[in-house]
């Protein structure tokens, strides 16, 4: 490390003299002054997959379900205001601030604060916060995953009402009569969700319960994916890469050409776009843009650095940080557009006229209002399904990968004498058991719902 800040000093004298012997200095010191340890270092086999595995990275399921309920809570359309401005006064210059430590020091985010030791418990931090979102991330694949198997039924099972269910049900499918009944109306997509797939218990009074066992085996064959997309580092996750950042544009692009075209789509799209400009002066839409973009970018978190920490020296990274902040915006307008589309024709076929009644926050977005959508489509919609939710778990997979590398590359800086694999296998194997908790009556209720 000692070799690498008296590199950046030489930088600094140089820079104030002519730029042609600045430049012939940092190509030099990056040359012959490159620590001995990082010498087996792996690195990206290309610029692209580094770029493929950013957007991978920050564009996941919260651009798919939080980001639409956020906008929708805190002023509709005004809210791209405040997220628009952190994004650029806080967002793109963390997100490129963390590139630039990664690609400079070679190394996790917790040994690049070996220039000052001080600052190493915010290393740490980040590491404890990655590690707990990583748990319960993983239980949401695990959910999407489920979702996929039960959509090759020659009948997709959230799209009917069970007779236990009552009769405020109604089916997913599209009728012409809504049940004259004085009744809450409930959609079958809802109550499949909470009655069938979480199993919801509101009470912990005989405790947690135990772990469903279908969900149990999603979880499982979700952490034996995400251990064989990064058993050999950069080099298997590269190259996955490509698909996990490509695919899930292709079936969300198609979804919103269908969400728009579907009737009262109009009205659930003006319903999310509409600016409420007093809400600008409320503090708490300015914390939750701040909280947003964070979370959706994933700064301060570790995995940028990590990422980063795999680039050659001269690697073109404010290119990159520009296009992924930009990107992950564009796709979270994107997915608003579409599930208020969404929303507005499950307005419509419930014959509610204020969508607000049929607004389901953070994962309900996901796992009731587009299955219920997918149910109205007139031709296979099976197939559609299964694309979906396989965009769901390849969104997941890749932001999750990113996370779980992060949390590998650390503990091999510091012990560089164990493989890569092994590792990221221990790490997958602890994963998946605190991932269990996530998966009982009580947490399902709480977390998902």
């Amino acid at each position: 490390m000692k070799e690498k800040v008296y590199c950046l000093e030489r930088m600094e004298v140089k820079a104030n003299g002519d730029d042609t012997q600045s430049s012939v200095t940092i190509e030099r010191c990056n040359k012959e002054s490159k620590p001995t340890d990082d010498k087996e270092r792996a690195n990206w086999s290309n610029g692209l997959e580094f770029l493929m595995s950013c957007i991978s990275m920050s564009v996941g399921l919260g651009n798919v379900w939080r980001f639409p309920f956020t906008a929708y809570e805190n002023g509709g359309g005004a809210f791209l205001i405040p997220y628009i401005i952190v994004l650029l006064v806080i967002g793109k210059p963390m997100y490129y601030l963390e590139m630039c430590l990664g690609q400079f020091t070679s190394k996790g985010s917790v040994k690049i604060w070996s220039i000052c030791p001080a600052f190493l418990g915010v290393g740490y931090g980040q590491a404890v916060g990655t590690m707990c979102i990583i748990t319960y991330y993983s239980s949401l694949i695990a959910l999407t995953l489920y979702y996929m198997g039960i959509s090759f039924q020659s009948i997709l099972p959230w799209t009917f009402c069970r007779e236990s269910w009552g009769e405020g049900c109604v089916d997913s499918l599209p009728k012409d009569q809504i049940p004259n009944t004085t009744r809450k109306l409930q959609s079958s997509s809802e109550l499949y969700f909470v009655k069938e797939v979480v199993k919801e218990k509101n009470q912990i009074d005989d405790g947690l319960g135990l772990p469903d066992l279908n969900l149990t085996i999603c979880l499982f064959v979700s952490w034996f994916i995400i251990f064989l997309v990064i058993r050999r580092g950069v080099k298997s996750s590269g190259k996955a890469a490509y698909f996990l950042a490509i695919f899930p544009y292709v079936v969300l692009i198609a979804l919103l050409v269908r969400s728009v075209t579907l009737e009262g789509a109009k009205d659930g799209i003006l319903f999310f776009l509409k600016p409420n400009w007093s809400e600008l002066l409320n503090l708490k839409v300015w914390k939750e843009a701040v909280v947003q973009c964070f979370f959706s970018l994933a700064v301060g978190l570790g995995p940028v650095i990590m990422f980063s920490s795999y680039n050659r020296f001269d690697h073109n990274i404010y290119r990159d940080a520009l296009i992924v902040t930009s990107l992950d915006t564009i796709t979270s307008l994107i997915a608003g557009i579409t599930i208020f589309g969404i929303l507005g024709n499950l307005a419509h076929n419930l014959g509610i006229s204020d969508i607000k009644e049929v607004v389901k926050g953070g994962t309900g977005l996901a796992f009731i209002s587009y299955p219920d959508a997918i149910a109205k489509f007139q031709a296979v919609p099976q197939v559609f399904a299964v694309l979906f939710f396989f965009m769901l778990f390849v969104l997941g997979v890749g932001s999750i990968v990113a996370l779980q590398s992060a949390i590998v590359t650390i503990i091999c800086d510091q012990f560089k004498s164990i493989q890569f694999w092994i590792v990221a296998l221990i790490t997958s194997i602890c994963g998946f058991l605190l991932g269990l908790v996530y998966i009982t009556p009580v947490s399902d209720a709480f977390l998902f719902y």
